[in-house]
């Protein structure tokens, strides 16, 4: 957990706090999406995370790819802005949020893969073959990348 949120959730519990992410489509030379299985879930996503304070939205999303999988994404664009109803999350503890997310898509990246410890395994999937078990707050914009919508969204 960052700084920032473990001393807001210090300050009002498990009220809800408002986050901002940015997350990561990356995809490789045959088209095939990069997904996370986070360690201690059952759920498939996109690598990413919670900005810290007084970075930008690329250098999040830059930290976020680099130590969830040792890539280094060297060319991005925005791909979506995510808001609304789907924002919403409880956590197994108790703890409420609000996200707000920055999504990129990358198709040009260095290194190899390697998990972290917030990682029980990456994959790149073919978009006929994802997992069923996709992390329904990622469900939206990897549903986008599916369906080739114009880009950027704001929703």
């Amino acid at each position: 957990m960052n700084d920032y949120i473990k001393t807001m959730r210090e300050m009002v519990g498990n009220k809800t706090l408002l986050k901002i992410g940015c997350g990561a489509i990356i995809v490789d030379p045959q088209g095939r999406i990069l997904l996370q299985e986070r360690t201690g879930q059952d759920i498939w996503g996109i690598p990413g995370g919670i900005m810290e304070i007084g970075e930008t939205f690329e250098e999040t999303v830059k930290r976020e790819v680099s130590e969830e999988t040792n890539l280094e994404i060297t060319e991005f664009s925005l791909f979506g802005i995510y808001s609304g109803e789907n924002g919403f999350a409880v956590y197994p503890n108790g703890d409420r949020v609000y996200s707000i997310q920055i999504i990129f898509l990358s198709k040009k990246y260095e290194g190899s893969l390697k998990p972290c410890a917030e990682s029980k395994q990456l994959r790149f999937f073919s978009k006929e073959g994802l997992p069923n078990n996709m992390n329904p707050h990622q469900s939206p914009f990897i549903n986008d990348w599916l369906n080739n919508a114009n880009t950027p969204i704001v929703k």
